[in-house]
């Protein structure tokens, strides 16, 4: 008796241990469901296109795309750059979530699921969760594209972890509305409608201005964009607050899906609290305009960039430069003023430049507003870009500084100077493909004609007739050339030499009688 007592009560249940396994096993399920539909998400052709369209776009951009400026990446920009293409998943996922979650009511099995032990608001946290997936993909999309920027050479600058995850939170944020929006709405076009309505309704509030500041941050992504890259410091957007925003509103929207779904536990209800409080101090956080002290320091930074700047000498000229983009004087720069001078002739080919990169900051990030020339002599102005257009351009810049003196002096030369082609020679001259360069530093993108040829600051005047000379000295063998410029040097860069004597100065036969190039009038009256 005894022992069979013992058994008993060994078996006897404690009232315990069913209680965590229980708890145990509906959390194995929602996962188990989780797991299911986010793999059921993945074989509709929406999803999947999106996903390989945006795996395929942004390893193409990658690989074979970065070209140009994009081959000097400055990561403060592409860290925004990567937030525009993952709402192109979110979208989908948006609406390919709704219609699943709207699947047992559009077949009419609503009702078996009553005798499931899986109650609905659990089923809600299933179809939140199976989005998860999606925006870790996108997280490590993400993390890849900032990793290969910042490997390349000439990569510059400090990406911001919070602007990295805006693209994963908004494709997380997507999959959540579309749950939402299945739980309010028992129609499946109610997610159509309401991307439609999103697309729309900022247009008409706008009427054609400018959306407040707090209503432009209430979107998911905002890139802002336009002007030439910022250092870190200036760059001002209220990023930390933008990501707890969405996270905030990640929860509400998830939270407020469950509560429609009969799931009014305590956890949930003070879940849904946090969220709110969240969401609505990133709100708060990211709705004030530019500080006092961002607008005295961007308006230094414009003003007088000497006094955050790190100069250092290579060569025989000065490189002052932000401190983020102290390695692109020796890499970058200084060669393109060594190969320029190796051309010029007289005191230009040993002069002392200044090179001092510069930044118009004043109207903020989407403000794309020219740099005055400066009035320093020996003073070339470079920009935070590089790469590409860039390089003939900053080349045209120390060409024009060698030649007139200053770039203030530079900008003053009437259409018809024809010291412009001896800038031209200089700054060209030297590429290993010239004619390409000649034809990408161009306004119009031709070689033939009158043009407006760019540089960092104000770009100089040629006339046809001009073109016409750059054009056959630039088809020239290079060391044909070079001794008459260096021989000629003083008549070349006077303002009282006309175009027609350069060109017999440099061995260009005159342009044939009764041509438009021969009859342009080269008047700087």
């Amino acid at each position: 008796m005894s022992s069979t007592t013992g058994l008993v009560k060994e078996a006897a249940p404690t009232g315990v241990e069913p209680a965590p396994r229980t708890v145990q096993h509906r959390a194995a399920a929602v996962i188990a469901l989780a797991r299911f539909e986010a793999h059921q998400l993945f074989l509709h052709i929406p999803v999947f296109a999106f996903l390989m369209l945006y795996l395929g776009f942004t390893g193409w951009e990658l690989f074979n795309g970065r070209e140009g400026m994009d081959e000097f990446p400055v990561l403060q920009d592409v860290d925004r750059s990567t937030q525009s293409a993952p709402q192109l998943l979110g979208l989908a996922l948006l609406i390919v979530v709704n219609r699943t979650v709207l699947r047992s009511h559009r077949r009419g099995t609503d009702r078996h699921f009553d005798v499931l032990v899986m109650e609905p608001w659990r089923r809600t946290v299933a179809h939140a969760l199976s989005v998860v997936p999606y925006a870790v993909i996108t997280a490590g999309v993400v993390a890849f594209q900032i990793v290969w920027a910042g490997h390349k050479p000439g990569a510059v600058g400090h990406p911001s972890p919070a602007e990295l995850a805006v693209g994963p939170l908004a494709v997380l944020l997507s999959g959540v509305l579309g749950v939402l929006l299945a739980r309010l709405f028992r129609s499946s076009f109610a997610a159509p409608l309401f991307v439609v309505g999103v697309a729309i309704l900022p247009a008409l509030l706008s009427s054609g201005t400018e959306s407040p500041r707090w209503q432009q941050w209430l979107s998911p992504v905002v890139t802002e964009t336009g002007a030439d890259p910022f250092p870190s410091e200036l760059i001002g957007r209220p990023a930390a607050w933008h990501a707890l925003y969405l996270v905030g509103l990640v929860g509400v929207l998830a939270c407020a899906a469950v509560l429609v779904s009969g799931g009014r536990s305590r956890i949930v209800q003070a879940a849904t609290g946090v969220a709110l409080a969240a969401t609505v101090a990133g709100v708060v956080g990211q709705s004030p305009g530019d500080s006092a002290a961002l607008i005295a320091a961007r308006t230094k930074a414009s003003v007088s960039p000497e006094k955050l700047q790190t100069c250092h000498e290579y060569g025989r000229s000065t490189y002052c430069t932000f401190p983020e983009w102290d390695a692109r004087a020796p890499l970058d720069w200084s060669p393109v003023v060594d190969r320029v001078q190796s051309l010029a002739g007289g005191a230009a080919g040993g002069e002392r430049l200044t090179v001092r990169q510069r930044i118009d900051a004043t109207y903020g990030l989407t403000s794309d507003s020219a740099l005055e020339s400066s009035t320093t002599p020996g003073t070339v102005t470079v920009g935070t870009r590089w790469g590409g257009n860039r390089v003939p351009e900053f080349a045209v810049g120390v060409a024009s500084v060698l030649v007139a003196g200053s770039e203030a002096a530079a900008g003053e030369w009437c259409p018809g100077d024809a010291r412009a082609v001896t800038v031209m020679w200089l700054a060209l001259g030297g590429e290993s493909d010239p004619m390409t360069a000649f034809r990408n530093v161009r306004l119009d993108d031709s070689i033939e004609g009158s043009a407006v040829v760019l540089s960092p600051t104000s770009g100089i005047s040629m006339s046809a007739e001009q073109t016409r000379i750059v054009r056959e000295l630039l088809q020239k063998p290079r060391y044909s050339v070079v001794p008459k410029v260096k021989s000629h040097w003083t008549e070349l860069t006077s303002p009282e030499t006309s175009t027609a004597k350069v060109a017999e100065l440099l061995g260009v036969p005159a342009a044939s009688k009764g041509s438009a190039d021969a009859t342009e009038n080269e008047s700087c009256e």
